[in-house]
């Protein structure tokens, strides 16, 4: 299959597409690490864009998160993957929760597939800490009801209130003594959001790590583990080996997961949606103790991860939906907000030529004929 692309040149080259891998699905979810994939959400292609609630596909949504789970991955649910509070409101992301973990009891316990994210993002008018508290407080009772796990979100609203770590501090232990089973906690970087630059009540990324751990010491029986996304894997490696017996590292580093998944860390990650097919073969090698074919497959989607997490960051997004669109896992490339148009179509064109030389395009037929259609969009044909 023979196509005509962007080339970061500016010029139209043709590319001949490889045949894709026969890619197998697992028995069962990974045995030596702990893998969620960080799901985008599908919009209603036929949807007023304007409106102030974005309305869901909510069939395609579903089916996302479905073929996550025949890829043995657990689901990260409405978090910054799904435009939470980029678009999808906590009312909208309630709904989302509640469908997902739903749809999880076909395949276990929604408790063990799903976590979802717990926020303040209902609360923008928050003016003091037991504001945040009360938010925070509110959020994890809804999504405790619907039966998923929790995932701690960092929050806008705490970032704008707090003066110092003392100050989250306080606040986490709060709630993480409301909760009835253990949560993740979430340390996400400015480059996703820059709204929580000096999250933990500093700049110094050291300073803030002990903010962390004392907090994991505190609060040990309410913690499973936390997800760092720094892309920074020096300060990730160091702080999986501070954290005391029993609590987890979840990598959150887009750019480095291979290395860092191997050494130790268990995995949740935005990539994972887009490439499950590829990590639940690596991960299935890494159980075997097959180090040569964990590399083999890991290795090229690296490049893929790296191209669709480049600055700015946090329009990762489209990424995942254009290969799912590609995929054919959805069948409008339509985001919320207008997200779709917020790369190049010489950005998504490298997406496509690294999704496969990754073996990630299923179909190179549907992907080739829905990227002419893509171009065509912006004039070009060939």
């Amino acid at each position: 299959m023979q196509i005509t692309l962007p080339f970061p040149d500016g010029t139209l080259q043709p590319y001949t597409m490889a045949v894709p891998p026969a890619w197998p699905r697992p028995d069962g979810p990974p045995q030596s690490r702990v893998a969620y994939a960080d799901a985008h959400v599908v919009v209603d292609p036929m949807a007023d864009p304007a409106a102030a609630t974005p309305a869901l596909d909510w069939d395609a949504t579903l089916r996302i998160r479905r073929r996550l789970w025949t890829y043995g991955m657990r689901v990260a649910e409405a978090t910054d993957t799904a435009q939470r509070a980029m678009g999808l409101d906590w009312g909208i992301s309630l709904d989302l929760v509640s469908r997902t973990a739903a749809a999880a009891s076909d395949f276990g316990d929604p408790g063990e597939l799903v976590v979802a994210g717990v926020g303040t993002d209902h609360a923008k008018d928050a003016r003091d800490l037991d504001a945040v508290v009360s938010a925070y407080l509110a959020q994890l009772a809804a999504v405790r009801e619907t039966g998923a796990g929790v995932v701690l979100l960092a929050s806008r609203e705490l970032a704008a209130v707090a003066r110092g770590s003392d100050d989250y501090l306080k606040v986490y232990g709060t709630v993480l003594s409301q909760t009835d089973r253990p949560v993740i906690l979430h340390w996400q970087g400015e480059m996703f959001d820059p709204r929580l630059t000096g999250y933990w009540g500093t700049r110094d990324i050291w300073q803030a790590a002990e903010s962390v751990l004392q907090l994991v010491r505190e609060n040990i029986g309410a913690i499973d583990g936390i997800k760092m996304s720094l892309l920074d894997p020096t300060h990730e490696v160091a702080l999986r080996a501070a954290l005391p017996a029993g609590v987890r590292l979840y990598t959150g580093d887009d750019f480095n997961y291979p290395a860092l998944i191997a050494s130790g860390s268990h995995a949740l990650l935005g990539i994972f949606d887009a490439i499950a097919p590829a990590a639940a073969e690596a991960l299935r090698a890494l159980d075997a103790g097959d180090r040569l074919r964990y590399e083999e497959v890991f290795t090229p989607t690296v490049r893929l991860s790296r191209k669709i997490f480049e600055p700015p960051t946090y329009n990762y997004k489209t990424g995942l939906a254009f290969l799912a669109w590609l995929a054919g896992h959805q069948d409008a490339f339509v985001m919320v907000r207008g997200a779709q148009s917020a790369r190049s179509l010489s950005h998504l064109a490298e997406v496509f030529r690294l999704a496969d030389y990754a073996g990630l395009i299923p179909d190179p037929e549907l992907a080739a004929r829905r990227m002419t259609a893509l171009m065509a969009q912006y004039g070009i044909t060939a």
